[in-house]
């Protein structure tokens, strides 16, 4: 079984890593989006092309803004907390009960 509890925690520590790094992308567009960026800038059209597809989902899912503010970066950001907190941890904990 430490086979399977190995990589389940293998797996929590890639997923955190992965989530941690998207949290930082869905930070620099929303930071970017306050200035008037060249679109075609290859950093800018990273940050746009790996956050759009979901901002653009969570947008159509809530489709309010406060004050013209756009609120779906934070509403991803708190889905990423969210599955941080519960997913990896809950894997982390698997692995480790099952040792």
């Amino acid at each position: 079984m430490f086979i399977l509890s190995n990589f389940l925690l293998a797996t929590a520590n890639v997923l955190s890593v992965v989530l941690q790094l998207y949290m930082f992308i869905v930070i620099a567009r929303a930071l970017i989006s306050w200035v008037n960026p060249d679109p075609y800038n290859p950093i800018v059209r990273f940050l746009y092309n790996a956050t759009e597809p979901l901002l653009y989902r969570v947008r159509r899912a809530i489709p309010f803004a406060v004050g013209g503010i756009d609120v779906s970066p934070l509403v991803v950001l708190v889905a990423i907390y969210f599955l941080q907190g519960f997913l990896v941890q809950s894997l982390h904990d698997l692995a480790i009960s099952i040792r």
